[in-house]
């Protein structure tokens, strides 16, 4: 049973765990009875020395409970919930939502933990409208029990899902993407939702929530509420809280439920401090397996990263006051491997500063071992992160400290003021009022405020530091396109980064968390420096035969897979193999600036191997970018990818750069194919189809 409780800082809800005392019994049989003789003393030695280990057992229990009874109490209450049945590796989700009298199901396909962070946002909201909920990992889940869901009265299946690479679902949805895609199950019966998590700069804007959408209804799934798409390119959390807030009336209608009870913010975890674990039982940074930072061994991926000396890390910008490196990473032993085009991802850990303001503000001991445990018994996520652990560990390996905050945290955040204005003002760039939105969008994401700003803004907000840990999404790794081949250096790979730094509105300096931590680790001599990777495969890739002839578009740091890209042509070119042309259109502020690997490619041109196309923005008066250069080789263009069947690829800025290029192509297309527009558009459809056309962008 859930209970509401009002506390000096906010009402929540939170489980108990009860626990039983042991009883001790003792029982005399016949025979020992009849060993006492009359003239014995009353008290035996053996009896003496029984009788000491039990008054010395009872009293060191009578202490121990004592101690635990005198620990301060926290400043919120624990009230009884369900208690799970099935087994926490059980993957029948349907199991546990009978087992918990649950109806609300909230599956998430993520990839930089956004979607997962939504899913419990809309699970956890459930409970106003009487649909209690549960997140599911799809991955994790038998899905085709999907068909049985119907069972349940009042059930409901929502889906967050996020489009990731070039459309394509996240790594944890992609099993059940195929299923849906290729399966012609009958969902009849199924009352479904479905939210989106996409970028508008990118070609295939939210792909994959549009198609699971269209084709659940196509196996006859009831759509509950009309698709919600959110642009992470503009404003998702605003477009989030504006879908939700119509989807849970919606919800209603569809159920006959009356309305929504009161909001109640709710505790997903509870506060276990744990002074008397023993040291090599604490979580020091580790991802998922204790001491694997210490204990390395084979497969390296996400859960297990390899720690890769860096062996090389140097300046590669010759002025300009910015800063790009170029880090060689040692993979050697870990039996990695990686082709041209793959990415290299590494964990970060947050900036001591910002660590130690942030214990500050919370009036924290930052060493204090702690556990989160989740309330909900019956999810198979336990703690939020790695437990136990330190706050200390939390706030520098596991969580995002500098990333900009959603408004659930600022609402949560408003019920730690004290001054009545201050309370008021995170409530409202909580709201989805039009004024709310604005204050947000003015004060939190233009000002690029972190949680740290807020607290140091806001002087009245004093949140215990617990809340803050389960309140701040995970840390995530930092994708970095490999810059080195590995038919060159298989046993090394190459990074190519620009270090983040600049002054918001505030005046205040924002770090990038993994440049920052990048930069500071120099390699010197007798000391080896080491940072957690692991490799992630990609779809950017050369052409299979040496001979096809291919375009590359890279500008700043998008040169990076080329130069992987290049190395491998000129390495093939020294075996005597015939290659293709190769075509490089590179763009930077200025020569003398921030030409990086000026040497290299000046060297791959003299051999013949390369065909460098460079605009240097700023060396005159009217600026000169890859755009302009592309529009000028227009028969070079169409003769390699018209006429030759070439590959083209791109790499840098998606939200002007990449469809600029895209345009321009478009263009080419026309002219020199003879094609109308929507034809030129359907070539390059149907080179994407068959890997002629790729791109590796961000924005």
């Amino acid at each position: 049973m859930l209970c509401k409780t009002k506390t000096k800082a906010q009402r929540i809800l939170y489980p108990f765990c009860s626990h039983t005392l042991p009883t001790m019994a003792s029982k005399q049989t016949s025979e020992e009875a009849a060993a006492i003789g009359a003239d014995e003393p009353f008290l035996g030695l053996l009896d003496v020395a029984l009788l000491a280990v039990l008054i010395g057992g009872a009293a060191f229990y009578f202490l121990r409970s004592r101690k635990k009874e005198e620990e301060p109490s926290r400043s919120y209450s624990i009230q009884p919930t369900t208690v799970c049945t099935t087994s926490a590796a059980d993957n029948s989700f349907i199991k546990k939502l009978k087992a918990s009298g649950r109806s609300l199901v909230v599956f998430y396909g993520s990839q930089t933990g956004t979607g997962e962070e939504f899913a419990g946002r809309l699970a956890k909201e459930g409970i106003r409208y009487r649909l209690k909920g549960m997140v599911a990992d799809p991955e994790e889940c038998d899905m085709e029990e999907l068909l049985q869901l119907k069972d349940i009265p009042n059930s409901l299946a929502v889906f967050c899902l996020a489009t990731y690479g070039e459309g394509d679902p996240t790594d944890n949805a992609m099993e059940f993407y195929e299923w849906i895609s290729n399966g012609d199950v009958d969902l009849t019966g199924l009352n479904y939702a479905v939210f989106g998590l996409g970028n508008k700069t990118y070609e295939h804007y939210n792909k994959v929530a549009i198609y699971v959408d269209k084709r659940m209804e196509e196996l006859g799934a009831n759509r509950v509420f009309e698709l919600g798409l959110g642009d992470d390119d503009a404003n998702i959390e605003d477009d989030f809280i504006t879908w939700k807030d119509r989807f849970w009336p919606a919800v209603c209608d569809n159920f006959g439920i009356e309305g929504g009870d009161e909001e109640v913010l709710i505790r997903q975890y509870r506060l276990l401090e744990q002074p008397e674990v023993q040291p090599d039982r604490i979580y020091t940074g580790e991802i998922a397996r204790l001491h694997s930072m210490q204990n390395q061994r084979p497969p390296f991926d996400a859960k297990n990263p390899f720690l890769a000396p860096i062996k090389v890390n140097r300046e590669l910008h010759k002025g300009g006051g910015r800063s790009c490196m170029h880090i060689e990473l040692s993979i050697d032993g870990s039996k990695m491997r990686y082709d041209a085009g793959d990415h290299v991802a590494m964990y970060p850990v947050n900036d001591k500063s910002l660590v130690e303001k942030l214990g500050q503000l919370c009036n924290a001991n930052l060493d204090t071992v702690f556990s989160l445990i989740n309330t909900d018994t019956d999810s198979s996520k336990k703690h939020p992160f790695p437990c136990p652990t330190t706050y200390r560990t939390a706030l520098t390996h596991y969580l995002e400290i500098t990333a900009i905050p959603r408004t659930h945290i600022l609402k949560e955040l408003a019920e730690y003021c004290t001054d009545e204005k201050e309370k008021e003002l995170l409530r409202n760039m909580a709201s989805i009022s039009a004024e709310g939105k604005e204050k947000y969008q003015s004060w939190i994401q233009d000002a690029c405020r972190n949680v740290v700003h807020i607290l140091e803004d806001i002087k009245s907000c004093r949140p215990p530091i617990d809340h803050i840990c389960e309140l701040l999404p995970r840390l995530q790794p930092r994708y970095y396109s490999i810059s080195s081949s590995a038919k060159l250096h298989p046993t090394d790979v190459h990074v190519t980064a620009v270090l983040v730094n600049y002054k918001t509105p505030t005046g205040r300096i924002n770090k990038g968390v993994a440049t920052t931590y990048l930069k500071n680790k120099q390699p010197h001599s007798g000391e080896e420096v080491k940072v957690p990777v692991f490799i992630r495969k990609s779809q950017f890739r050369l052409p299979t035969k040496p001979e096809t002839p291919i375009i590359m578009v890279g500008p700043g740091t998008g040169l990076a897979p080329f130069r992987g890209f290049i190395q491998e042509r000129q390495f093939l070119r020294d075996e005597g193999k015939t290659v293709g042309e190769t075509i490089l259109y590179f763009g930077c502020r200025k020569r003398d600036e921030d030409y990086i690997y000026e040497t290299e490619l000046e060297g791959w041109v003299a051999k013949g191997t390369l065909n460098l196309k460079a605009a240097f923005s700023r060396d005159q008066a009217k600026k000169i970018y890859v755009q302009n250069l592309l529009e000028q080789d227009a028969d070079l263009i169409w003769n390699v990818i018209g006429e030759s069947k070439g590959h083209f690829y791109i790499c840098g800025d998606a939200k002007n750069m990449a469809v600029d290029v895209r345009n321009i192509l478009v263009k080419i297309l026309s002219t020199k194919g003879n094609m109308s527009e929507a034809d030129a558009v359907q070539y390059i459809k149907k080179m994407e189809a068959q890997k002629r056309y790729s791109a590796d962008v961000w924005s």
